[in-house]
């Protein structure tokens, strides 16, 4: 069941090593829970993800409160004339009704960083919640395909927010 809570400002911030480790803890209730990253350690060994200290400072930002707690994070992943953004938002901070503010404050900063790109975000397309809140914050579904993710063979929706 949903809890309304007030939206928080939402303030993004360079992804530190600690925010990192943190991040890489959070784990989710099912089904939800096979969105989850490796640990923090196997992550720095494999120079993976935000665990690489320059694809962190390139694509990973923090989202902290107006209090300075971390309550997301947001990736703006370059291709031509494309920004992919991929977000996460803290467990305890789910179910609270910020999903389509948060969305919205994401793409907001990647169309300020790549002003000239398409903004888009791919979604398993299980997952009903995570496209309600996605549309809600404007964005459209433009394609359906099958990809390797880390669990299994995935079909994913891309969904793109038009100009």
């Amino acid at each position: 069941m949903s809890m309304t809570a007030p939206i928080p400002e939402f303030r993004f911030t360079a992804m530190t090593e600690e925010d990192g480790a943190e991040i890489a803890e959070w784990r989710y209730p099912p089904p939800y829970d096979l969105y989850r990253w490796p640990s923090w350690e196997q992550m720095v060994a494999q120079g993976k993800e935000f665990g690489d200290p320059q694809i962190r400072a390139k694509q990973y930002t923090s989202i902290r409160d107006a209090d300075g707690r971390l309550i997301g994070y947001a990736q703006f992943f370059p291709m031509v004339g494309v920004v992919r953004i991929g977000l996460g938002l803290r467990p305890e901070c789910c179910d609270r009704g910020w999903g389509t503010a948060f969305t919205q404050a994401i793409a907001r900063e990647a169309a300020r960083r790549s002003p000239n790109s398409e903004i888009d975000l791919e979604v398993e397309t299980w997952n009903k919640r995570a496209i309600r809140t996605y549309k809600r914050a404007g964005f459209v579904i433009t394609d359906k395909y099958k990809r390797k993710a880390s669990h299994k063979t995935v079909t994913i929706y891309c969904m793109t927010l038009p100009r």
